[in-house]
């Protein structure tokens, strides 16, 4: 029988999305995976992550690839660098390093933006803004529901990090989100309580090793609304 899987924020952990789609998920190409950005930066692999996502879409798993701020900022600092070229660091490449971007340049051994080879920013770019399911919207980071159409709002759905669904603008669906670190308490609550909210965030910060509650890989399935949890392994 066939399952749907949505996973948020990876940041370079490639070990532990991998087990945890093999080991822990188990998944085939029957089931449907949605992934919510944010594969690179802070984890020591995001060159990895990509190629075994490129690997997925060889092999033609049924996967679906949102794109994050993260990728955002990796394609902004490319193509910076490519206009450029200053001996030192333009302000693109320091603000991408500001949010853990040596990670991903070491992962592909290189130390300036350009040198990422173009496939792979063709891959980020190649990500959705959104996903629309039966019953909820798939989105990085959230939506501007201030605006007339949320979703011409590409900005939005990659950066923000506050806002509250207004239903007449998401065709009454609620939304499923990253980019924001919660605790692990805090989404069983909102899933145990799903009368009374009108999102779910799954990002529990892969990348956070010092605090209690975070520092996991998480798996939402939207049908048995079963969380799974993989711990991190790379860090």
């Amino acid at each position: 029988m066939s399952q749907r899987w949505i996973i948020p924020d990876i940041h370079g952990c490639k070990k532990t999305v991998q087990f945890l789609l093999e080991n822990t998920l188990k998944v085939t190409k029957h089931d449907q995976l949605y992934f919510l950005g944010d594969y690179i930066d802070r984890g020591p692999d995001g060159k990895g992550v990509i190629d075994y996502f490129m690997g997925l879409q060889k092999e033609e798993y049924d996967v679906h690839f949102l794109k994050g701020n993260h990728e955002d900022l990796c394609v902004t600092a490319f193509q910076a660098d490519q206009k450029k070229r200053l001996f030192g660091k333009h302000p693109e490449q320091k603000e991408w390093e500001a949010v853990g971007a040596k990670a991903t340049l070491d992962s592909f051994g290189v130390k300036h933006p350009r040198e990422i080879p173009q496939l792979y920013i063709d891959w980020m770019n190649a990500c959705l803004p959104y996903i629309e399911l039966e019953d909820y919207i798939l989105v990085h980071a959230g939506l501007n529901f201030n605006a007339d159409d949320p979703f011409k709002d590409e900005y939005s759905m990659m950066w923000t990090r506050k806002f509250k669904v207004d239903f007449n603008k998401s065709h009454g669906k609620k939304v499923i989100h990253g980019h924001i670190p919660v605790e692990y308490s805090f989404m069983n609550l909102v899933l145990e309580n799903n009368d009374s909210y009108d999102f779910i965030c799954l990002d529990n910060g892969v990348y956070v090793t010092n605090k209690p509650g975070q520092g996991n890989l998480m798996a939402f399935n939207p049908d048995t609304k079963q969380l799974m949890v993989q711990s991190n392994m790379d860090m």
